[in-house]
């Protein structure tokens, strides 16, 4: 039996806390002298009354969650929210379908950083605050701010299934025997993070509105920028080094990065078998794409250098921010782009994608295949680190890369059978279910919007968004008959 009750309780108060949030940009407007200042007060009046609505229907609710109920709870809090974000698109008149407006909300909250405005420098700054903050608020996930500060509003086995409905890998790590104290640690970490990167933008010539959401999208992986050219409206190559660095950050394991920054444990990031397969996978192709940039596109070592790194550092850790425009380059840069955007960070980050912890389990899994195929009598543990990986998490491993590519072609054919081109297609599909915001192609290509798509595909791009932030299984459990038979 779902508990409904602490269901609307939670939904209640987390939407307490984004109207909270649009009153913040309400600030910002006013700072502006802009006419957004009344939106943004009916969006916060509006979703302040459904809060009330919600924690009505929730009074009395017993403290405590089933996993049923945090699947659904987890799922419905980032349709919700979504929900209620799009209200100062549409009450502004900034996008007026419903459908590009939710997208638009959607995009934000689970940092996919994929746009439907053509351009973004004539909207004020209250609405780009907003879609700034809408990528830091889903950075490290909505549900975290109640296990971190309230947890008592699930009680301490529902904070545990909550974590586990929507953290990101398949290691859930914690730094403290209490679960919200290691949330509180690693939101410590992202806030730590954003302001040095506020800092280092400012340093670098950004003015404090164009460093507070380009930091912002920047620690949440997120991309969407103030400007229409992006990092590349700057012109400073030592910003753009800048931005590399903090989203390659920003993909690392934040339990690690706490260890590393707060415990002094430099050699526990090293030794990570994950973060080495990143820095490898970073290295490798940023090669590559710079041999290719040199010897086709005829770039300066330097520039090539630059651009290389930026966009797969950007690629990879699923931010979607650009320095050069990707669809003039030689066409086999787009597979490793694209193999960039599969593959992902890592887990405990801010990014989408599959993963580097599951892309070294897939490498180890093969390789005690291959060795077992000389030796079949010969029993091959398989260990990340320090942890032995049982088989059951192994089962786990393959149904999620089973479901990852069934629910990737599925689409891949819905959007080609809709008139997409074959190249966008692919690349909308890897960028909604990585959470990564921009495509490869000439018509939605890196720096273009994708308001062009037909209404219906941006719903199905919408929902793969959720799917790919939650890591499909929070999302598809839901959607299964057995989810809500009373009786299993």
């Amino acid at each position: 039996m779902i508990n409904f009750r602490i269901i609307y309780k939670i939904l209640g108060g987390l939407l307490f806390q984004e109207a909270a949030s649009m009153l913040i940009c309400m600030c910002v407007a006013l700072w502006f002298g802009e006419d957004d200042i009344l939106l943004f007060a009916s969006s916060a009046i509006i979703t302040t009354f459904a809060g009330l609505v919600l924690k009505f229907l929730g009074r009395n609710a017993a403290n405590g969650f089933s996993r049923r109920d945090a699947y659904l709870m987890v799922t419905l809090v980032w349709v919700v929210y979504s929900l209620f974000a799009s209200l100062p698109f549409m009450l502004g008149g900034y996008i007026r379908s419903f459908t590009d407006a939710y997208f638009e909300a959607m995009s934000g909250f689970t940092t996919t950083g994929a746009t439907i405005i053509d351009n973004v420098e004539a909207l004020p700054h209250g609405i780009l605050f907003w879609r700034s903050l809408t990528q830091w608020v889903g950075g490290l996930g909505i549900v975290f701010t109640v296990i971190a500060f309230i947890p008592s509003m699930a009680g301490s086995s529902g904070s545990i299934r909550v974590f586990g409905a929507e953290a990101t890998g398949p290691f859930k790590a914690k730094l403290q025997p209490k679960l919200s104290t290691s949330v509180r640690f690693i939101w410590l970490v992202y806030l730590v993070i954003s302001v040095w990167c506020f800092l280092s933008y400012m340093l670098f010539g950004m003015n404090w509105f164009e460093a507070a959401n380009y930091t912002m999208t920047t620690v949440a992986t997120g991309g969407m920028g103030v400007n229409n050219s992006s990092t590349e409206h700057f012109q400073l190559p030592a910003l753009e080094y800048v931005t590399t660095f903090f989203c390659f950050l920003s993909g690392t394991n934040f339990t690690l990065l706490y260890l590393t920054m707060f415990k002094g444990k430099v050699k526990s990031l090293f030794r990570d078998a994950e973060f080495r397969f990143y820095v490898l996978m970073v290295a490798a192709c940023t090669a590559f794409i710079m041999v290719e940039l040199i010897t086709v596109n005829h770039y300066a070592i330097e520039h090539a250098f630059r651009s290389a790194i930026f966009q797969v550092v950007s690629f990879i850790t699923t931010t979607g921010l650009f320095n050069d425009d990707a669809a003039t380059w030689p066409h086999v840069t787009w597979v490793v782009l694209a193999v960039c955007m599969f593959f992902g960070a890592c887990s405990g980050s801010t990014t989408g994608g599959l993963k580097c912890v599951r892309c070294v389990m897939i490498f180890k899994v093969l390789r005690n295949e291959l060795i077992q195929r000389i030796h079949p009598s010969a029993v091959l543990p398989l260990k990340i680190g320090n942890t032995n990986v049982a088989n059951r998490q192994r089962v786990s491993l393959l149904a999620f890369v089973t479901a990852y590519l069934m629910l990737f072609f599925i689409f891949a054919f819905i959007i080609i059978a809709a008139g997409v081109d074959n190249t966008n297609a692919i690349t909308i599909c890897l960028s909604c279910l990585s959470n990564v915001g921009p495509t490869l192609g000439t018509e939605i290509g890196p720096t273009m919007s994708w308001s062009q798509l037909p209404a219906f595909i941006k719903w199905f791009c919408s929902f793969m968004m959720l799917v790919g932030r939650l890591e499909i299984f929070t999302v598809l459990v839901v959607l299964t008959p057995a989810f809500w038979n009373k009786s299993k």
